[in-house]
């Protein structure tokens, strides 16, 4: 049987002792820290829609504004229709971040139980219900079939509660096509229009002869109303937030870019459209469409407790969804503080 001198079995001793005295004293902030925060992730994958509405995500790959400052973080991005299929990924945790709709960022939090956080706005406005010429009133719109993007996205849940407002429910049939699908749809008189989001709404217009019934922007205070967001999964902002952080610098650095060179903006978003989607936009449909939106990393925070009613409403969700814990802008105000601009606080909506 092997032996060990006395000093070396004393030596040990007083290392474990050393060991168990360093947990003791660390706090129990410091374990939760040190197992939550894991620092930059290995890779990020990030989903938004081929767009004009997401320009702030198509600008920030395009123009490499998230690659810059990701540093050594890989980029990997998805491209997706509508929010509910979006929101599937992002939950399957196939996505890490999702730019996507107000309604479907709402219906992800409740599907998971608090599992994603709103970390920032992207654009205000952009959404119209638009129809054929011949349709001149609200009333008009009975026995009549408008499109939206998909079930229970962003345009949906706004077409029924504005239908449910008018008591025209189950008097205007609802179909949900894919958006270019709408379009030749509508081309073809299959559809009667569509309450859509940009560029489609223009493309309509533009290309097929659709006129404005409804400007969503008519809607809300100030005409304001949180068209795409940001959401991450909880977990990742929790192990990874120096990602999150660097994200939304990029993104932040991607708006400011656009509004300073909006001639050129509109160039390299048209050609990110063309590469994802396969087809480019016309001068006049991108003229108009960067004319309805607003780029901004402030969610408009106040809107959602109104957003969440109207997906009872509408009749989306049985019951009206708690907001507590819904958002987490931490790493934004501290990306809009190093910039000197204005942090946003939304207290009904923090946990």
């Amino acid at each position: 049987m092997r032996t060990f001198p006395r000093t070396r079995l004393l030596a040990s001793a007083l290392a474990a002792v050393t060991v168990l005295g360093a947990l003791a004293g660390c706090t129990r902030a410091d374990r939760t820290e040190a197992a939550t925060n894991q620092g930059a992730a290995g890779e990020v994958r990030v989903g938004f829609f081929p767009n004009v509405t997401h320009m702030p995500a198509l600008i920030g790959v395009k123009k490499n504004f998230f690659a810059q400052n990701l540093g050594g973080t890989k980029l990997t991005t998805q491209t997706f229709n509508a929010g509910p299929s979006e929101v599937n990924a992002l939950l399957g945790g196939s996505l890490d971040v999702a730019f996507i709709g107000s309604g479907p960022a709402i219906n992800a939090f409740t599907k998971s139980k608090g599992a994603i956080q709103l970390v920032s706005g992207a654009v205000t406005g952009g959404a119209q219900l638009v129809v054929k010429p011949g349709i001149t009133s609200v009333d008009q719109l009975k026995g009549k079939t408008i499109a939206t993007p998909q079930l229970a996205n962003t345009q949906d849940v706004a077409l029924k509660k504005f239908l449910a407002e008018k008591h025209l429910t189950g008097q205007v049939n609802v179909t949900n096509l894919d958006n270019p699908k709408t379009l030749d749809a509508f081309r073809k008189g299959e559809v009667d229009g569509g309450w859509l989001p940009e560029p489609w709404s223009s493309r309509l217009i533009a290309d097929a002869g659709a006129k404005v019934l409804v400007d969503e922007k008519s809607l809300w205070p100030q005409g304001r109303f949180p068209t795409t967001v940001a959401i991450v999964r909880s977990e990742f902002l929790k192990q990874h937030p120096d990602t999150v952080r660097a994200l939304l610098k990029g993104e932040l650095q991607a708006i400011d870019w656009a509004k300073k060179n909006p001639a050129e903006a509109k160039t390299v978003v048209n050609g990110a459209l063309k590469e994802l989607s396969g087809s480019s936009l016309s001068p006049a449909v991108l003229d108009r469409a960067f004319a309805n939106i607003e780029l901004t990393t402030d969610p408009v925070p106040a809107q959602f407790p109104q957003l969440a009613k109207d997906s009872v409403t509408a009749g989306v969700v049985g019951q009206v969804v708690d907001l507590k814990g819904f958002a987490d802008f931490g790493p934004l105000n501290e990306v809009l503080k190093a910039q000197q601009l204005p942090a946003v606080n939304a207290p009904e909506l923090a946990k």
